[in-house]
C-alpha cells in the first residue's frame, strides 16, 4: 500500500488521539477515586456494626441505671412511711420492728447506690466509646464525600476529553485515505496502530530495530506504507528516524 507521508503522519495524530480516547473513557467509568469510596464503604459497613453494638451497650446500662432508680424510690418511700410509722407508734414491739426495717432499707439504700454509681461510670464509658465510634464514622463520611466529589470532577473532565478527543479523531480521520485509514485501525487492535520510527527505534513498542529491518525501511519507497517487524504497527518516517 501507498500513501502520502503527510498522510502517514497524520496517522501519528489518530493514534494519540485513541490514546486520549482510551484513558478518557477509563476515567470516566472508572475514577482512580472508586477504589478508595468502595473502600470507605465497607470500612462504614463495618464502623456501623460496631456502632449498633455500642449503642447496644450503652440502652442496656441506661435501663439498668433507670430500674436501679426505681429501686431506689421504691426503698425511699417504704423509708419515709416507715418513719411516720415509727414516729407515731407508742407500741415498743412494733417501733423495734419499724427500726429494724429501717435498718435493713439504709444497707438496701447504699447497695443500690453504690450499684448506681457503678453503673453511671460505665454509662460514662459506653458514651464515650459511642462518641469515639460516631467520629470515626464522621470521618469516613467526611473522606468519602469528599472522594466522590473529585471523582464527580475527573469524571466530569474525562467525559470532556472523551468528547473532544473524539470530535477530533472523526476530523482528522475523515481526511485521510479510506484504505489507509482501514489498514491503521486493522492493526490497531493488536498495536498501537501506528507509531514515529525514532533513531532506529518503533515508539509503538519501544523495540529498536535490527540492521537488516532498518535497510529493508530504507530501501522503501517515500511513499510506501512500511510495517514494523516486531509488533505490526505503521512505521511512519520522518527526519527523526535516523535512515
Amino acid at each position: 500500500m501507498n500513501a502520502s507521508p503527510a498522510d502517514q503522519r497524520r496517522l501519528l495524530e489518530v493514534a494519540d488521539l485513541d490514546i486520549r480516547i482510551r484513558k478518557a473513557e477509563a476515567a470516566r467509568k472508572n475514577p482512580p477515586q472508586a477504589a478508595r469510596v468502595n473502600e470507605l464503604l465497607a470500612q462504614r459497613q463495618t464502623l456501623a456494626q460496631e456502632l449498633s453494638t455500642r449503642l447496644g451497650a450503652r440502652d442496656d446500662l441506661r435501663a439498668e441505671l433507670k430500674r436501679i432508680e426505681s429501686d431506689v424510690a421504691v426503698v425511699d418511700a417504704r423509708a419515709a412511711r416507715d418513719t411516720e410509722r415509727l414516729a407515731a407508734t407508742s407500741n415498743m414491739k412494733e417501733a423495734q420492728g419499724y427500726e429494724s426495717e429501717l435498718a435493713s432499707l439504709a444497707r438496701r439504700k447504699s447497695d443500690l447506690e453504690d450499684a448506681e454509681l457503678e453503673i453511671m461510670e460505665r454509662l460514662e464509658q459506653a458514651d464515650a466509646a459511642v462518641a469515639e465510634q460516631e467520629a470515626l464514622i464522621a470521618d469516613v463520611n467526611a473522606q468519602g464525600a469528599a472522594l466522590s466529589a473529585e471523582g464527580k470532577r475527573v469524571v466530569g473532565e474525562a467525559s470532556a476529553d472523551f468528547d473532544a478527543a473524539t470530535r477530533d479523531r472523526a476530523a482528522i480521520a475523515g481526511a485521510l485515505p479510506a484504505d489507509l485509514l482501514a489498514l491503521y485501525e486493522k492493526v490497531a487492535v493488536r498495536s498501537a496502530g501506528a507509531g514515529l520510527l525514532r533513531r532506529g527505534t518503533c515508539e509503538g513498542c519501544h523495540m529498536v530495530l535490527s540492521g537488516i529491518d532498518l535497510q529493508a525501511v530504507r530501501q522503501a519507497a517515500e511513499d510506501a506504507v512500511v510495517m514494523c517487524p516486531e509488533c505490526g504497527c505503521i512505521l511512519v518516517r520522518t527526519d527523526e528516524s535516523g535512515l
